[in-house]
């Protein structure tokens, strides 16, 4: 276990910083320890710093959201606040008002089993239509060759026999109806070998999970002012980039809470050479208590 910066570049940024690390054996869980210690610090700061001029403000911590269910049970209207903010984001800096459209796709198919000696025009193997399906997708469109707006179709699984399989997909596309559009293909791609074969032996059943907050946003972008301006006053320069993922700020958001992602500071989420720098951390905190006391201008702004 070794962090390197021949391999990790980005360890190249925080040269004299303090990072802390996992011991090599699991993940840190930066994502999202690091966003609760940031809100959680800043919220100390405020009670033992009482001269300190503000609104009222609101905390909630949410459960699963790397599931993607962490706001299906938020109480919105109860926490009725005008906007908020995730601490959910990477490196320091990141300021980020639209994600993904998601979606996830189950392929299932009924097959006909034949003994392989005799299958000849008989023998209907689940797995390799389940196969055919996914070989009508575009090849070039995958996580592995795609960046920056590119959408995508991610095969995450398939199961199965000749009489049975089931391929697990997620959709991503930052555009509304190119995701539409996704969605559709994968349907148009089993609707093909039903027709080659003459009967429904594959379904396809698809589940929104969010949607691109930025649509939402777009039409009134003073959260994002807000959050600039807070920025601006502890000395970070925004990166404004396209999520390539997606927060509980993107439900939050189509549930009537509009609310922009920030940075806390994680880099290699997820795996056991995550880390997070704590001088990061601590300007996340700052850029907190600058939104906290810059929101009296909110609608002026």
């Amino acid at each position: 276990y070794e962090l390197n910066p021949a391999e990790f570049e980005s360890l190249n940024k925080y040269v004299g910083q303090t990072l802390i690390t996992t011991d090599g054996t699991t993940l840190l869980g930066a994502d999202d320890k690091a966003g609760i210690a940031e809100i959680v610090t800043a919220g100390k700061y405020l009670i033992d710093n009482p001269f300190i001029k503000h609104g009222e403000v609101k905390v909630a911590f949410g459960p699963d959201e790397e599931i993607g269910v962490g706001a299906d049970r938020f109480d919105v209207e109860r926490f009725a606040a005008d906007f908020a903010y995730t601490m959910d984001g990477g490196p320091l800096g990141e300021l980020e008002f639209e994600t993904f459209n998601a979606a996830s796709a189950v392929v299932e198919v009924a097959g006909k089993n034949i003994h392989p000696g005799s299958a000849k025009d008989l023998m209907i193997n689940a797995l390799q239509v389940a196969i055919d399906i996914h070989n009508q997708l575009p090849e070039n469109e995958r996580p592995e060759n795609t960046e920056g707006r590119e959408g995508f179709f991610h095969l995450m699984g398939m199961e199965g026999n000749v009489e049975a399989a089931k391929a697990t997909y997620i959709i991503r596309d930052h555009d509304r109806q190119q995701f539409e559009n996704r969605k559709a293909l994968i349907q148009d791609a089993a609707g093909k070998l039903n027709a080659f074969y003459g009967s429904d032996i594959a379904t396809v059943t698809s589940n929104d999970q969010y949607y691109n907050m930025g649509e939402i946003i777009k039409k009134d972008m003073r959260p994002v002012t807000l959050a600039e301006n807070a920025f601006a006053a502890v000395d970070i320069q925004p990166d404004i980039i396209a999520v390539r993922g997606g927060t509980d700020g993107s439900k939050l958001t189509y549930m009537g809470l509009p609310t922009p992602n920030l940075f806390a500071g994680g880099e290699n989420m997820h795996g056991r050479f995550e880390y997070v720098s704590l001088e990061t951390m601590v300007k996340a905190t700052e850029v907190i208590l600058a939104i906290i006391e810059g929101a009296g201008d909110y609608n002026n702004l």
